[in-house]
C-alpha cells in the first residue's frame, strides 16, 4: 500500500477545512520524492496548493521525525532572514492520520539534489548558489535564539558531548551487526573531544545542497527545508555537516559529493575558501579543531543512516530507496577514519 493511499483524503479535508483559516477542498494528494525521514505531500486542494509533513508510521525511536520541532522552528524563524516557509496547522492528534502532521505553504522553487549541479552551465551561478547557502548559513547561526522564543530550544552547553552520546545510543538501537569502523570512529571522537568552547546558535542539523529550494529565476534561497534535526547548538557542526557532503563520493543517492572533481572548474569553492567567506561573514579568525567537527559529521549521518536501514527493516520507511541508503554507514565511518589518519 502506498503512502498516500494509507491516508484518508475525506478526513483529512475535514479537519483542515475546521482548523486553518481559508483552507477547503477537495483534496489530492502526491508524494514528494526523495527524504529518508518525515514522508512530505503535495496537498491540492480547493483553497490552493499547501505541502503536508507528517511523522512516518509504525514504532518511532524516542526523539525522532519530531515535526512539531520543525513547526515551532518554523513558525520562530518567519521574520528572520533565514528564508523559510510559511506555517498553517500543527496536528498532535494522532487518530487524524496515525500520526502528528503539519501543513504550510507551497514554495514554487527548484532543488538541486548533485553537489555538481550538473544541471548549472554556468561557472559564475555555481559560485553564486554556493555563496548563497554559504550566506544563509551565516544569517541562521545569527538569529537572536530569545528573541524569536528558542531560548529554550535545547540546552546550550557541552553540545558535542550530548550529541555524541545521543547518536551513539540512537545507532546502537538501530546496529543490525557490528561495524568495527564504527566503533573505531565512536572511540577517536570519546577520546578527541574538544573543550566546550560556549558558541551558541540555532543549528539546522541537516544543512545541505538538497535541502534548500531555490528561485527558478535567480540564484536566491526562498525556502530552507527538513528542520527536523535542528536545534541549539554548535554552529561548526553545520559547516562541518556540509563540507563533509562535498568530501563524499557520487553514487550514494541524495547525498553525492565532490570527492575527486577540479571545483575550481566548476566555478565551486574549495573547502578552505568556503570556511574562509562563511570566517568572515561571521568576524572570525579561525577554526580550530576542524578534523573532529568533519569527524563527527561522518558518525552522525551513518548513525541517521543505520536508523534508516532499520525502518527499511522494518518496513515503515519513508523512501523506496531506504534499505540501499542504510548500506552506508560503514562506508561513512570508513571516509571519517581516513581523514582522521590524513589530517
Amino acid at each position: 500500500m502506498s503512502q498516500v493511499s494509507m491516508i484518508d483524503t475525506d478526513t483529512l479535508s475535514d479537519y483542515l477545512t475546521r482548523h486553518v483559516d481559508g483552507f477547503c477542498g477537495p483534496i489530492s494528494l502526491e508524494k514528494f520524492a526523495g527524504g529518508q525521514s518525515n514522508p512530505t505531500f503535495k496537498v491540492i486542494a480547493g483553497s490552493g496548493t499547501y505541502v503536508l509533513r507528517r511523522q512516518p508510521p509504525g514504532k518511532l525511536l524516542k526523539s525522532a521525525h519530531a515535526v512539531d520541532r520543525e513547526y515551532r522552528v518554523l513558525k520562530a524563524l518567519a521574520h528572520s532572514d533565514v528564508p523559510v516557509a510559511k506555517v498553517y496547522h500543527l496536528c498532535e492528534d494522532t487518530s487524524v492520520l496515525g500520526s502528528m502532521f503539519y501543513l504550510m505553504e507551497y514554495c514554487d522553487g527548484v532543488i538541486y539534489w548533485n553537489a555538481e549541479l550538473k544541471e548549472i552551465s554556468s561557472n559564475k551561478r555555481r559560485a553564486a548558489i554556493y555563496d548563497e547557502m554559504n550566506k544563509t548559513l551565516v544569517a541562521l547561526h545569527s538569529v537572536d535564539i530569545d528573541a524569536v522564543g528558542l531560548g529554550d530550544y535545547g540546552r546550550k552547553e557541552a553540545y558535542y558531548e550530548r550529541q555524541l552520546a545521543r547518536w551513539t545510543k540512537q545507532y546502537r538501537a538501530s546496529e543490525m551487526e557490528q561495524l568495527p569502523p564504527m566503533d573505531a570512529l565512536i572511540s577517536w571522537l570519546e577520546a578527541n573531544m574538544p573543550p566546550d568552547d560556549g558558541r551558541v546558535a540555532l543549528v539546522h542539523g541537516d544543512y545541505r545542497l538538497d535541502n534548500m529550494m531555490f528561485t527558478t529565476e535567480s540564484d536566491k534561497i526562498i525556502a530552507v527545508l527538513d528542520w527536523e534535526l535542528s536545534t541549539l547548538g554548535h554552529p561548526f557542526a553545520d559547516l562541518a555537516y556540509q563540507c563533509m557532503q562535498l568530501r563524499m563520493p557520487q553514487g550514494m543517492g541524495s547525498i553525492d559529493g565532490l570527492l575527486g572533481k577540479d571545483r575550481a572548474s566548476l566555478g565551486i569553492p574549495s573547502e578552505e575558501e568556503y570556511i574562509a567567506q562563511y570566517c568572515r561573514r561571521m568576524g572570525i579568525e579561525k577554526i580550530d579543531h576542524w578534523t573532529f567537527y568533519l569527524a563527527f559529521s561522518f558518525f552522525r549521518l551513518a548513525a541517521i543512516v543505520q536508523g534508516v536501514a532499520k525502518r527499511a527493516a522494518q518496513g515503515n520507511a519513508s523512501n523506496e530507496n531506504a534499505s540501499e541508503v542504510g548500506t552506508f554507514a560503514g562506508e561513512l565511518a570508513k571516509m571519517a577514519l581516513a581523514i582522521i589518519e590524513q589530517e
